[in-house]
């Protein structure tokens, strides 16, 4: 299953993976829960920083710089889904309101891309698994639920990658930039991850 995890040996990459599951969880939901002002986005923007700052994605201070960078590689990989909210809310709620909720929605993606940068998908999987097991009991799948909820949590960060994968191949070519262009090669990796996923899932045995 195709992931955006990136070896390493940080405390996050450390830290076991139900614990971090139920860490970034409880930080998404805190900043998914702030009010709709300017201080909330800006508390929102600070949590976000803060925690690719913390989260050793380096060894020693390289790892502060290397935390910056991979937080501006997954906000420039959400760029559109930041576009489209912001317009959309200037236009129904105004300029407070828009600027807050976008940076909620941004904060909240970026801090969820974190569990995939730092954790592998079978040790998501696995901890999911063990979280869910008590429901068997009561006849519900806990592995196709724990296997729903990896693959939901994996995919974003996933698609935004292949987005600039796209980008970088269109400059590369010298192609014209624009969202005509970027739908159809985008449309054609994300079905051909789809297409990589079900055979992830068919040979791990879903069906």
């Amino acid at each position: 299953m195709l992931t955006l995890y990136k070896p390493g040996n940080g405390w996050l990459h450390r830290m076991p993976a139900g614990r971090k599951l139920l860490l970034i969880v409880v930080v998404v939901l805190a900043v998914s829960l702030l009010p709709s002002t300017y201080w909330a986005a800006g508390v929102a923007t600070g949590a976000a920083i803060l925690g690719y700052l913390l989260a050793g994605l380096g060894p020693g201070f390289a790892g502060l710089s290397a935390g910056l960078k991979e937080l501006w590689n997954q906000v420039y990989g959400v760029r559109w889904v930041i576009a489209i909210t912001l317009i959309s809310q200037l236009i129904f709620m105004g300029p407070e309101p828009a600027v807050a909720n976008t940076a909620r929605v941004t904060a909240a993606i970026v801090l969820a891309a974190l569990l995939a940068l730092t954790t592998r998908v079978t040790a998501l999987l696995d901890a999911i698994e063990r979280g869910l097991r008590p429901l068997d009991r009561v006849g519900i799948d806990s592995q196709r639920i724990a296997l729903l909820l990896t693959v939901t949590i994996s995919i974003i960060p996933v698609l935004a990658g292949k987005a600039n994968e796209v980008r970088d191949a269109q400059r590369a070519r010298g192609a014209r930039m624009s969202p005509r262009t970027f739908v159809v090669p985008f449309l054609i990796v994300a079905l051909k991850h789809a297409d990589e996923l079900g055979d992830a899932l068919t040979a791990r045995g879903v069906r």
